[in-house]
C-alpha cells in the first residue's frame, strides 16, 4: 500500500521503524470524529467548488459505510494502516474508487488529528459531566435524608467540633460542583475548530470554516493555523482538571476508609465495594476506596508525562504531539470508571449513627465553653485561656469537663453562672453555627436547595441544548 506521505520516498522502512510510528492501535478510538470530521470536510470542498456534489455524495456515503464497519466491529486493519486517518482513508478508497484521492485536498493529518481530538474529547466530556452530577446528587439526596445525624469534626485526625454528617458529605459535594462547572467551562476553551489549517500555513482553497465549525458543533474557528495544528493545551487542562478532580475524589476515599476501620466504626461498606483476606476471614477490606485512592496518582501520572512531553516541543506538529493521545485515552477511562464507582459506594453505604453520636466528648465543647464567657462579655483571647484551664483541670481529676460543678468553673473566672451547664449539648453547638457556612441545620439544609436548585437548572440546560 502506498503511504500518504510516501511520494518522496524509495527506501523501506525498517519494520521497527513502522510499528515505533504506528498508532492505530490507541487511536482507532477515534474513527467516529474522523468519519465524521471527513464528511464534512467533503462538503466543505464540494462548496468550493473544487470537487463535485455528485463526488461529494459519494465521500459522504462511503465515509458513513466505514463508519458502519467500525460500530459493527468489521473493519479490518491492513499493513500500513499506521492511524486511523490513514486506515479510513485506505478503506474508503476501496469501496468508493479513485474519488477517495480527491479527499485529502488541502487538508493535512496535523490539522485532521487536531479536530478529530476535540470532538472525541468534546464527546467523552459531556458523559464524564453527566456521570459527576449524577455523584453530586447522590451526595445530597444523602446529605438531606441524614441531616440530624452528628458526628466529631477533625482537624489533624484529632477530634475538633460536633459537625453534622451532612456537612461533611456537602463539603465533598462542594468540591465536585466546583469540578463540574470547570469542566463546563473548559468544554467552551476546547470547541474551537482547527480543521482548514492544513499542515502550518492555512488551506489554499478558500474553504468555509465557518461553515465547517457549524458542520461539526465547534462554537468557534482557530484563528491561526500555527496554532491550530500544534496546540494541545486542551489536553493539558483536561489532564490537570482529572488530577484535580481526583485528588478530591481521593481524598473522599481517604476518609472513608479511616472512618470504616474497627477504631471508628462511623461507616461501613456495602460488600459490593469490599473484599475479604486470602488469609483473615474476618476482614473486610475496602478495595473500592483504595483503588480510588491509588488510582488519583495514575491520572496525576498522566498529566505529569503529557506535560515533559509538551514542554519541548517545538512550534507547530511535530511527532512527539502522538504522546497526547494515550494519556488522554487512559484519564478519560480512568476518571470516567472511578467517578461511577465513587457513586455506587456512596449511595450504597451505610452509617452508624449511634456511634458517631459516641464519639463526641464534651471535651470538643471547649470552644463553646469560651463562647459562653464571650457572651459574658469577656474578650475572646481571655477566655480561649479560661477554656484551656477548665480543659487541664478536668485532665488533672480525671473527670469530664461536663462534670465539672458550677463552682469549680467559677474558681477560673467569676462570669461563669448555672446555665453554664446548658453548653455541654452537641445539638446545641452545632445549632449555635447559625453563620453562613456553619453545620446548623438551616445552613445544611440551605446547602442541600442550593445544589438541587443548580443540578435542576443544569438538566435544564441540557435538554434545551439537545433541543
Amino acid at each position: 500500500m502506498s503511504r500518504l506521505w510516501g511520494g518522496r520516498f524509495t527506501g523501506k522502512t525498517d519494520p521497527l521503524m513502522e510499528e515505533f510510528n504506528a498508532s492505530i492501535s490507541y487511536d482507532c478510538k477515534m474513527y467516529d470524529a474522523d468519519c465524521i470530521g471527513s464528511m464534512a470536510y467533503a462538503k466543505a470542498l464540494a462548496k468550493a467548488g473544487i470537487i463535485t456534489q455528485e463526488e461529494a455524495d459519494t465521500l459522504v456515503d462511503g465515509l458513513g459505510k466505514v463508519q458502519q464497519e467500525w460500530a459493527n466491529k468489521t473493519f479490518k486493519l491492513a499493513p500500513g494502516d499506521e492511524d486511523i486517518h490513514t486506515a479510513n482513508e485506505r478503506r474508503l478508497g476501496e469501496l468508493v474508487g479513485s474519488v477517495a484521492g480527491k479527499l485529502h485536498t488541502g487538508r493535512s493529518r496535523n490539522d485532521q488529528v487536531a479536530t478529530d481530538m476535540r470532538m472525541w474529547t468534546r464527546e467523552e466530556v459531556s458523559k464524564i459531566s453527566a456521570i459527576l452530577k449524577e455523584l453530586i446528587a447522590v451526595c445530597v439526596k444523602r446529605a438531606e435524608n441524614e441531616v440530624d445525624v452528628l458526628m466529631p469534626g477533625y482537624t489533624h485526625l484529632q477530634r475538633a467540633q460536633p459537625i453534622r454528617w451532612s456537612h461533611l458529605l456537602l463539603s465533598y459535594a462542594l468540591s465536585w460542583q466546583n469540578d463540574a462547572i470547570r469542566l463546563e467551562q473548559y468544554l467552551e476553551r476546547l470547541n474551537v475548530l482547527p480543521l482548514g489549517c492544513g499542515a502550518l500555513a492555512g488551506n489554499p482553497f478558500t474553504l468555509d470554516r465557518e461553515y465547517l465549525a457549524q458542520q461539526l458543533g465547534f462554537s468557534d474557528i482557530i484563528p491561526n493555523s500555527l496554532s491550530a495544528v500544534s496546540d494541545r493545551d486542551f489536553v493539558a487542562e483536561f489532564l490537570f482538571w482529572t488530577s484535580l478532580t481526583m485528588s478530591h475524589v481521593s481524598r473522599f476515599a481517604e476518609d472513608l476508609i479511616i472512618y470504616s476501620t474497627a477504631e471508628f466504626g462511623f461507616v461501613k461498606l456495602a460488600d459490593a465495594y469490599s473484599t475479604g483476606s486470602s488469609l483473615m476471614p474476618q476482614k473486610k477490606n475496602p478495595d473500592s476506596l483504595e483503588l480510588l485512592r491509588g488510582k488519583s496518582g495514575r491520572v496525576f501520572g498522566d498529566m505529569a508525562g503529557f506535560m515533559m512531553t509538551y514542554k519541548g516541543v517545538p512550534s507547530t506538529y511535530n511527532k512527539d504531539l502522538q504522546e497526547d493521545k494515550e494519556p488522554l485515552f487512559d484519564a478519560v477511562t480512568t476518571i470516567s470508571g472511578c467517578l461511577q464507582i465513587t457513586t455506587g459506594v456512596l449511595s450504597t453505604l451505610s452509617i452508624n449513627a449511634e456511634k458517631m453520636r459516641a464519639a463526641l466528648t464534651p471535651d470538643m465543647l471547649a470552644t463553646d465553653l469560651a463562647e459562653y464567657l464571650v457572651r459574658k462579655g469577656v474578650p475572646f483571647r481571655e477566655t480561649h485561656h479560661i477554656a484551656g484551664a477548665a480543659v487541664k483541670l478536668a485532665e488533672d481529676r480525671q473527670c469530664s469537663m461536663a462534670d465539672l460543678s458550677v463552682e469549680d468553673l467559677k474558681t477560673l473566672h467569676a462570669a461563669f453562672e448555672p446555665d453554664v451547664t446548658s453548653i455541654w449539648n452537641p445539638e446545641r453547638s452545632v445549632e449555635n453555627r447559625t453563620t453562613p457556612g456553619g453545620t446548623s441545620r438551616q445552613n445544611v439544609m440551605t446547602q442541600v436547595e442550593k445544589l438541587k436548585t443548580w443540578l435542576a437548572d443544569s438538566q435544564k440546560e441540557l435538554k434545551s441544548q439537545h433541543a
